[in-house]
């Protein structure tokens, strides 16, 4: 059983949007996902075990029947990593030492336009699609007699997927917070399957990513809501490749992600292998930067809720 007291807590969606004064986004399309994922996926999430094992020659060819599955259900990206203390929220619990990492891709011609009903949309469709790759994959692994659990991509997860998806090997961790993957660049959603079922695990990868970072801006430059650091914060601990983090002011982030279609200007604008990872792979005409709408952004919150730490970013 692994637990974690030192590690952030899960963040409480909904004390963050009653601190900024309640979600103030309505979108049809978004509701209906959302209730589509409560309604149609949760009660998925468990399930039986196959009473035979299956048992495979080594934890390399399990860990690529593995692998080819999540690809086959449709993953654009998937790793093996080791669960430890530090990668479970605060407060929570899992018994499961491995997490099978999963990535999907968000589609470029959504986020044409930032922030816009198009690009949350998109976002939230995601969620509902990888949803349904974690589902499935957890059902694979169970039927060749392996206990597993989901964590999906939308939330209230007990394991953190960036960190995970960093010791995966997914790529390194952007000024924005996000993970930058060498092929996909940032525009990707993350959810898990965890599970002791024998795998090889894969390794983290240094592909000059943070070098990189630590020279462009554009992220920092475009967001609306000044929320985006200048420098890395030594008090926020070390990424896998031992560099202190970049860490953003998530009081003036989240008030402004909550007002305006969920945001989201930071991954587009994201100029990573001068955006070779920005292209429709089906074929739309697209451009290569997003028009960006910055409107001015509300005043920062900081609830008084139990929060990850982060500093705060130019305030008076």
């Amino acid at each position: 059983m692994f637990s974690a007291e030192k590690s952030p807590p899960a963040f409480n969606w909904d004390e963050w949007y009653r601190s900024t004064g309640g979600r103030q986004i309505q979108i049809d399309e978004v509701d209906a996902i959302l209730a589509e994922i409560k309604e149609h996926q949760y009660p998925r999430f468990t399930g039986e075990v196959a009473s035979k094992v299956t048992r495979f020659d080594s934890l390399e060819s399990a860990a690529k029947a593995v692998k080819q599955k999540a690809f086959e259900l449709g993953a654009d990206e998937v790793g093996i990593a080791a669960i430890e203390s530090s990668d479970i929220y605060q407060g929570r619990e899992v018994k499961e030492s491995l997490a099978i990492v999963v990535a999907q891709r968000m589609l470029w011609r959504e986020f044409q336009e930032v922030p816009s009903h198009d690009s949350a949309v998109e976002c939230l469709r995601v969620y509902f699609t990888l949803g349904e790759v974690v589902i499935q994959l957890a059902d694979y692994i169970r039927s060749l007699g392996y206990p597993c659990t989901v964590e999906h991509p939308i939330g209230d997860s007990d394991v953190l997927h960036v960190p995970l998806a960093l010791k995966a090997g997914f790529g390194e961790l952007g000024r924005h917070g996000s993970i930058i993957h060498p092929k996909m660049g940032p525009l990707f959603r993350l959810g898990s399957v965890i599970t002791d079922m024998p795998l090889a695990t894969d390794s983290p990868i240094d592909a000059g990513i943070a070098a990189f970072c630590d020279k462009c801006k554009a992220c920092r430059i475009y967001c609306p809501a000044d929320a985006i650091p200048d420098e890395r914060s030594p008090e926020a601990g070390k990424d896998h490749l031992g560099n202190d983090r970049y860490m953003v002011d998530t009081g003036k982030c989240f008030p402004y992600f909550a007002k305006h279609n969920y945001c989201s200007i930071c991954l587009p604008v994201c100029v990573y292998q001068h955006k070779a990872w920005a292209k429709d792979f089906e074929g739309h005409a697209t451009k290569l930067f997003p028009e960006i709408d910055m409107q001015t952004p509300p005043a920062p919150v900081d609830p008084k809720v139990d929060k990850h730490w982060y500093p705060h970013i130019k305030r008076d």
